[in-house]
């Protein structure tokens, strides 16, 4: 579900209004982050560690409110859940645009994570389903230990989709490290919300139990 929102009302209007029609409102950040915990965790309960990394991504979405706003046509709404559209590679060295969705039951997100990335993988389909905008666009560049990434853009097409890439880790002393990077409309977040988000992900990251 989605809520619209009353922009003359809403705090942020004056930002908003500055950056929502500029030809390129994206800006991108990319941090490296620990993610020892994280992947001891995927590797003692045997799930991939792609999949738990995008759970806990999602998951940090989904608690940074500034990732959660959309604008469609002319108006600004904010949606309750956001999923993930994820590039699922093939064996023929192609890719497939999935879409899956968050749940906050781990064992359930696995499940039906697994099933789409099945599907995508016998499909030779690029898109496979209309998916919507309560996303986020994600990838994974597990061959690359990147200090940056840009984004292919139809200009177009208004698009306010939060776009998250992590890439290749690394062994830093005894911590494991992965670089993440995050690209958002300026209209709907600042680096403020950013820095929110990668708080979030950080402590997710480095939970003992979760």
């Amino acid at each position: 579900m989605k809520k619209k929102i009353d922009i003359a009302r809403w705090e942020r209007s004056e930002i908003y209004r500055f950056f929502k029609d500029f030809d390129e409102p994206y800006y991108g950040i990319t941090v490296d982050l620990e993610c020892t915990a994280a992947y001891d965790r995927a590797k003692k309960n045997k799930h991939s560690f792609f999949l738990y990394y995008l759970y806990l991504i999602l998951k940090a979405v989904n608690q940074t409110e500034a990732f959660k706003y959309r604008i469609e046509e002319d108006e600004l709404y904010l949606y309750d859940v956001v999923n993930a559209s994820s590039t699922i590679d093939r064996d023929d060295g192609t890719f497939g645009f999935s879409y899956i969705p968050y749940f906050e039951d781990l064992g359930l997100f696995m499940e039906r994570a697994t099933e789409e990335m099945i599907e995508v993988r016998m499909s030779d389909q690029l898109i496979r389903q209309e998916i919507g905008e309560n996303i986020i666009h994600f990838s994974s560049l597990p061959w690359i230990k990147f200090t940056h990434v840009s984004h292919p853009r139809d200009y177009k097409r208004r698009d306010s989709i939060p776009k998250v890439t992590v890439g290749k880790y690394y062994m830093s002393d005894k911590k494991r490290m992965i670089p993440v990077s995050v690209h958002v409309h300026h209209a709907v977040a600042d680096g403020l919300h950013v820095g929110q988000f990668f708080e979030t992900l950080q402590a997710l990251f480095m939970e003992k139990n979760a």
